[in-house]
């Protein structure tokens, strides 16, 4: 089982942000935190790394009802989604999905919720372009 979808899109780095937020937005998504892991990792490693960007994403209705069903459910919350430049130049668009995510949670209440919010992923995904 794959724990992600992922997909490289033709667009610059920064248009490729700029794209998923809006399409997540567009699926009932809004971006709670976001990870400069390369800004990061020059800071505390001054390593030099590609854009890498990890943006911690929720849909409040569906995380109110993953908490309300599991009250440990926000260790596995937001749902990350990852902007990456690959060593080659293309960027790559990436979404956990919280179904392969929920197998290891003996809670049948969250089967549900964890596909409901794998399809808007999934379509957050297949809509950046």
């Amino acid at each position: 089982m794959t724990y992600h979808f992922s997909k490289i899109v033709d667009m610059p780095f920064d248009k490729a942000v700029t794209a998923t937020t809006e399409a997540l937005k567009k699926h009932g998504f809004g971006v709670l935190t976001q990870i400069d892991v390369k800004d990061t990792l020059h800071k505390k490693l001054d390593v030099d790394f590609r854009p890498y960007l990890i943006l911690g994403a929720c849909n409040p209705k569906m995380a109110y009802q993953a908490l309300t069903a599991e009250d440990k459910i926000g260790t596995m919350l937001p749902c990350n989604v990852v902007v990456q430049q690959r060593d080659d130049g293309t960027v790559e668009v990436s979404a956990v999905d919280p179904v392969a995510s929920m197998t290891a949670i003996e809670n049948p209440k969250l089967s549900g919720i964890a596909g409901q919010v794998s399809e808007l992923l999934k379509q957050v995904i297949a809509e950046i372009h």
